[in-house]
């Protein structure tokens, strides 16, 4: 490793080392009681959270951010291995240890004598690793890939991603967009009808298609309805300053200022 490498991974080192020694401070006799109380089920929410707000930093291309998010990332994983340390169960350097036997383990083109030369014959070698060396279950569908625990949207995401790479695709743009039409016409006639069972399907059917448009066009969908709620937020929170400046409530009777505000503050951004 080059000096600049090494220099790197021994303030790394240290810098993570206080971030434990912090952790044990605020978990032990006389630290915070909040930290104090928490459990691993009572942050896990917080691993997700934390992930998006990381993702909506990366967005944002802010480094002063993205670092600050990343560190939350950190803090909440260290946070929760740590409290596993003290149950007895597995050490925070188990974690990172088992971390780091696996890169190497399914890293053998670059720590072992394989060859993988190709980002996909990398991603069909790392399977094969995962079944043949460390004895994991082989999956009985390419779908069984993507977590059942992943937020609806996501999942969709990744299962049509799955299914695509199968080969089961739409061979041209305009066919999905055919299909938005579709459902999109479904979700309508379903909505004439007093079925809320048969109209929460066609809705989803009409969500799964707009995914599907978006992976083809290789759009994130995640990062696209992300971008979108924040516009939202933007302009919204700008109709209500304009509403307060007026005296006026926001209400279902002020609805029609609100509208023309809204259309204002889009008409200027």
């Amino acid at each position: 490793m080059g000096e600049g490498g090494s220099s790197g991974a021994g303030r790394a080192g240290a810098s993570f080392c206080r971030v434990y020694e912090v952790m044990r401070a605020l978990r032990g006799p006389g630290g915070c009681p909040w930290d104090r109380e928490q459990t691993p089920s009572s942050v896990r929410a917080n691993l997700v959270e934390e992930a998006y707000e990381c993702i909506e930093a990366i967005t944002s291309r802010k480094p002063g951010h993205i670092r600050e998010e990343l560190g939350d990332v950190f803090l909440v994983a260290t946070f929760m291995a740590y409290m596993y340390e003290e149950e007895g169960a597995f050490s925070v350097a188990d974690v990172l240890e088992g971390l780091a036997d696996k890169l190497v383990r399914r890293h053998p083109h670059v720590f072992g004598d394989s060859s993988a030369d190709t980002a996909d014959k990398v991603l069909a070698q790392w399977k094969e690793i995962k079944v043949k060396v460390e004895g994991k279950k082989p999956k009985d569908s390419v779908i069984d890939e993507v977590p059942g625990a992943l937020p609806p949207l996501e999942r969709a995401y990744k299962i049509q991603k799955k299914a695509a790479k199968a080969g089961f695709d739409w061979s041209a743009a305009e066919d999905v967009w055919d299909k938005v039409r579709e459902e999109t016409e479904e979700a309508h006639c379903a909505c004439a009808s007093a079925n809320a069972d048969k109209l929460e399907e066609e809705i989803g059917d009409l969500f799964f298609s707009i995914v599907n448009l978006s992976r083809f066009l290789k759009i994130d969908p995640s990062l696209a309805l992300a971008r979108a709620s924040a516009k939202f937020t933007r302009r919204f929170q700008e109709v209500e300053r304009r509403m307060k400046e007026e005296g006026l409530p926001l209400s279902r009777e002020n609805f029609a200022l609100m509208d023309r505000l809204w259309d204002e503050v889009k008409g200027e951004e």
